[in-house]
């Protein structure tokens, strides 16, 4: 029996309206040396049988039946019974595209070094209701190149998770996802790009991403803010150590009640605040905690500090790099931006 190239495993959970398209989508890949390993996390619904009337059709998709273990345990368990060469996540409510598995497996093949790929995503949305979840789309698809990925990293989980696809063995040497009270995704790339895993993804669109109201990362407490904020700390905290030269301090940019919510999750590692950097003229020149608020025109020169920013709102992200470049920071040796 052949080995196939890619397997894709997709979590299936009460998803009868939507499990046959994405099926379908992938039964008809260009890419035809393929199984897909859909794993029925215990639904109450008819997912299972729809699976097993695929199956009996198409020696392709290998169903698997559990009791319910929620998204963790079924996608590992997809991973544990696949069989190819490249491991390809897939969801049952979203759509890939015909070259998908193709161009993603093929990009594998071009680089040794890559351990994980992925690809830039359509919003299968609702951009008007939907406009943060949009936003963040549009974001994830201006990340493409392994050093994007590596710095942009600390902002946000820089893939569209059923769009990533990963070297088997990589899973075996760098472990698959874990279970936690955090997001198991970005929890994943996190902890692969500290072992020195190579990323990058295909600069064309190749998966719909949709957005249900019923997503799991729209109601459970492991995707929350909160959440991504805690996991991202701790990684950070790591980073910090091995490449700020000016351990443990750092400048902060952002200084503004949210950002210092979200940095205190970082101090908790042990990381302390040379200064915060802010431009609203009534908060410079005042204390936080005994640290002094700085206008950003202040901050010192490239080499004699190590900057963070917190600044989220729309725009200011970018805002604040083009303004650090111009001043000589580089990203990665001099800052980097993590909100």
């Amino acid at each position: 029996m052949m080995i196939p190239k890619v397997s894709v495993t997709m979590p299936c959970y009460n998803c009868e309206a939507t499990v046959g398209l994405a099926l379908e989508s992938i039964l008809n890949q260009t890419l035809e040396n393929l199984e897909l390993v859909a794993v029925d996390d215990g639904s109450s619904d008819h997912t299972a049988a729809i699976l097993k009337e695929y199956a009996s059709k198409d020696s392709r998709v290998k169903p698997l039946f559990l009791e319910h273990q929620g998204v963790v345990g079924a996608a590992n368990a997809a991973i544990e019974g696949a069989q190819g060469q490249y491991l390809a996540r897939m969801d049952a409510d979203d759509i890939a595209l015909p070259r998908r598995m193709e161009l993603q497996s093929g990009l594998l093949d071009s680089d040794s070094e890559l351990g994980l790929v992925a690809s830039r995503v359509a919003f299968g949305g609702d951009r008007e209701k939907c406009a943060g979840y949009a936003h963040y789309v549009d974001w994830i698809n201006t990340v493409i190149t392994p050093e994007a990925i590596s710095y942009n990293r600390f902002v946000e989980f820089p893939f569209a998770n059923p769009s990533i696809m990963m070297r088997s063995e990589f899973v075996a040497q760098h472990g698959a996802f874990r279970d936690g009270a955090f997001p198991e995704d970005y929890e994943l790339a996190l902890r692969w790009l500290e072992a020195g895993v190579k990323m990058q993804k295909v600069d064309e669109e190749l998966l719909v991403w949709n957005d249900p109201p019923e997503r799991l990362s729209r109601n459970h407490s492991k995707y929350t803010v909160d959440a991504f904020y805690r996991i991202k700390s701790e990684y950070l905290h790591r980073w910090l150590v091995k490449h700020n030269p000016h351990h443990p301090k750092v400048g902060v940019i952002g200084s503004a009640r949210t950002s210092r919510k979200r940095y205190r999750l970082l101090e908790d590692f042990g990381v302390e605040t040379a200064f915060y950097v802010d431009v609203d003229p009534r908060k410079i020149g005042k204390d936080i905690h005994g640290c002094k608020v700085i206008h950003r025109d202040d901050v010192p020169p490239p080499g004699e500090a190590f900057l963070l920013s917190y600044v989220a709102s729309r725009g200011a992200r970018e805002e604040v790099a083009e303004f650090l470049e111009a001043r000589g920071y580089v990203v990665g040796r001099d800052y980097l931006l993590v909100s």
